[in-house]
């Protein structure tokens, strides 16, 4: 299908777009996108988005971009204005078992292409290509893939699911910050603050602590 179009694992912004509608006009595009990866304790969030042109255009104006460069609130704004827009979208979480026995990388892939089936289930067809934000293709997805490094800030759709992950993940994180106290993931939503690694030094770990990634902070306690 996709013989005739170059997919350049780097793009600037207009050439992006220039292959993105390339794209859209031979089907449905999927963007998808993960969040949670450096955490030391919790899932690691995949999302799937499709958006309309329509859509698209709407949610560029609202300023839509990487989740990283977005605060929190306009998170939740834009994740309201999706959703009352009525745009596609399905989240998927890998758990910290995954992410212990596989590694985070492989656990962050397998979630996405979790996210990604789930989202093919809703369209009126299969679709034409999913973009994953960075460097790796997603294993056994029978979709064609772009992957392409900056796609959260030069593709839409996967600017949208980088918003619908963060958001989806953010919003779990305060519902495990009432179940384990203690360590601040109402605050750092199980990233590795300084508050956080000292109260993992200090109390030890809970069953959605990565072992993995808190092996060094709690041998550094056993010293």
């Amino acid at each position: 299908m996709f013989r005739d179009l170059i997919l350049p694992p780097r793009s600037e912004p207009e050439e992006a777009r220039e292959l993105l509608h390339e794209l859209a006009r031979r089907g449905c595009v999927i963007g998808t996108d993960e969040a949670g990866r450096g955490a030391l304790a919790g899932p690691v969030a995949a999302a799937s988005v499709y958006l309309t042109p329509e859509q698209e255009e709407r949610l560029t104006a609202l300023k839509l971009r990487d989740s990283k460069k977005i605060t929190a609130l306009g998170r939740e704004k834009l994740f309201s204005a999706m959703n009352e827009m009525g745009v596609m979208w399905r989240v998927f979480f890998g758990d910290v078992g995954r992410i212990d026995r596989d590694n985070v990388l492989q656990a962050s892939l397998w979630t996405m292409g979790r996210s990604v089936e789930l989202l093919t289930q809703c369209l009126p067809s299969k679709p034409a290509c999913v973009i994953v934000d960075g460097t790796e293709r997603i294993p056994g997805l029978d979709v064609p893939q772009w992957t392409l490094i900056r796609a959260d800030n030069l593709i839409p759709s996967v600017s949208a699911a980088s918003v619908v992950a963060k958001v989806m993940r953010d919003r779990l994180m305060l519902k495990m910050s009432e179940r384990y106290p203690g360590y601040g993931l109402e605050r750092n939503k199980g990233y590795p603050t300084r508050q956080h690694m000292e109260a993992v030094r200090v109390m030890g770990m809970t069953e959605i602590h990565r072992r993995t990634f808190c092996r060094k902070i709690l041998h550094g306690r056993e010293k």
